[in-house]
C-alpha cells in the first residue's frame, strides 16, 4: 500500500490519536475521573481512529480499484456508505 506510506497526514493523524490516548490515560491515573470525562475521551478516539479508517479505505479504493481514474461514478455512491457508517 504504497499510498499509505506517501500520505504524511495519516502519520499526523497516528499522532493525534496518540495524544488522546495518552490523555485518556491520565485522566484514568488522576485517581477518580469523573464517567462522563471518560466517556467523551473515548468518543473523541472512536471518531479519530473511524476517521483515520475511512481516509486509508478511500486511498486503498482510489489506488486498487479506480486504476484508470474513470471510475468516480461507482465509487462515490460506496465513500457515501463507508462515510455515515463510520461516523
Amino acid at each position: 500500500m504504497s499510498h499509505v506510506a506517501q500520505d504524511k497526514k495519516l502519520l499526523a493523524r497516528v499522532r493525534r490519536i496518540g495524544g488522546q490516548i495518552a490523555s485518556l490515560e491520565r485522566t484514568l491515573g488522576a485517581g477518580s475521573p469523573e464517567c462522563g470525562d471518560v466517556l467523551q475521551q473515548l468518543a473523541a478516539v472512536r471518531g479519530a481512529i473511524n476517521g483515520l479508517m475511512l481516509e486509508v479505505l478511500e486511498g486503498h479504493i482510489r489506488a486498487h480499484i479506480d486504476l484508470d481514474g474513470q471510475r468516480e461514478s461507482e465509487i462515490a455512491p460506496v465513500m457515501a456508505v463507508l462515510r455515515s457508517y463510520l461516523k
